[in-house]
């Protein structure tokens, strides 16, 4: 009886291994934001910046946690993205980033 019972365990457990392997993980159909990021940086999709002040996006962001932009990478192209660093205000900086609003 435990034989059996362990045969139809593992015949159950190479079946479901099995339906797993072939299934793909369709990580393209995940929405992405156009804006993405948190108090250390983030992202801008270049579609995104082709429409809006990309600069202003990110100097705005990084002003809400008192921090100031560094910008790190653009990869111009459709489906690319900015990426870009908040960082602490330097030493010498009178005050904290001044952000805007409209």
């Amino acid at each position: 009886m435990r034989i059996i019972a362990a045969a139809g365990l593992l015949a159950s457990l190479v079946f479901v291994s099995g339906m797993m392997a072939s299934q793909s993980a369709r990580a393209d159909l995940l929405p992405v934001p156009p804006f993405k990021g948190n108090d250390t940086g983030g992202i801008i999709a270049y579609s995104m910046a082709t429409q809006v002040d990309a600069r202003q996006v990110a100097v705005d962001h990084c002003a809400r946690y008192g921090k100031v932009v560094k910008f790190l990478a653009v990869q111009a192209y459709e489906g690319g993205y900015i990426s870009f660093s908040c960082r602490w205000v330097p030493y010498g900086a009178a005050d904290r980033p001044i952000r805007t609003l409209y």
